[in-house]
């Protein structure tokens, strides 16, 4: 790499680290090294991985070395493990010159190790038996606000606008305000009626229909 290159990417391994905190190490190899056994010019964080500079090239590094550019290409967000067992979440650039050879690599290396651990933990907390429903069940405040939410998921059941509802699609829906239990809130069968666009007699008339369905 020139010294400008080296320069800048020293700066900004020193800014992501800065950025990201102690458990974000950042690496910079020099591919073009006299001695590639030594490749790492430049590293923040190091304790992550117990490297320093002058240390020697990782597998990834390795194969860059002994691969040509076209082969070459950058890694990114995957999973690595130290010696001492820290997982980390890796990713690797590969930096060029102008004629698009590779001459560095600038690395990322976040330890993850304990968010990990807390995820695990974290998914048993809010984890849900599989039969559970997946999307949240909502807590009303008033039984007014209960039917209305009774009404609004039996027009999703039924998934026609209630202005372009069938006769059918509309006992379907009332069958399942039955089935919830919609109709043991005072004063529900006016609302239904209205919400729906029907008459007092058309509503008992789609609840025997929607209850001899049931039956049959």
């Amino acid at each position: 790499m020139s010294p400008e290159q080296l320069d800048f990417y020293k700066r900004l391994a020193h800014a992501l680290a800065l950025q990201f905190g102690s458990g974000c190490e950042v690496v910079v190899h020099d591919l073009e090294s006299a001695d590639p056994s030594h490749s790492i010019v430049a590293i923040e964080n190091g304790h992550v991985t117990g490297r320093k500079v002058g240390d020697g090239p990782s597998h990834v590094v390795l194969e860059a070395l002994h691969a040509g550019d076209a082969q070459i290409e950058d890694r990114l967000a995957y999973l690595t493990k130290t010696a001492d067992g820290k997982v980390l979440k890796s990713s690797t650039v590969f930096i060029r010159d102008e004629r698009g050879h590779a001459v560095g690599i600038f690395a990322l290396n976040f330890d993850i190790t304990v968010l990990r651990a807390a995820d695990e933990v974290i998914s048993e907390l809010v984890g849900t038996e599989p039969s559970a429903p997946r999307e949240p069940e909502p807590i009303v405040r008033s039984v007014a606000d209960l039917l209305d939410d009774l009404i609004e998921q039996s027009v999703e059941l039924v998934g026609t606008p209630v202005a372009l509802m069938t006769k059918e699609e509309k006992v379907r829906a009332i069958r399942y305000l039955n089935d919830t239990g919609a109709f043991l809130i005072t004063k529900s069968g006016p609302k239904v009626c209205k919400y729906f666009g029907i008459s007092k007699y058309t509503l008992y008339s789609y609840l025997d229909e929607a209850r001899n369905g049931e039956k049959d």
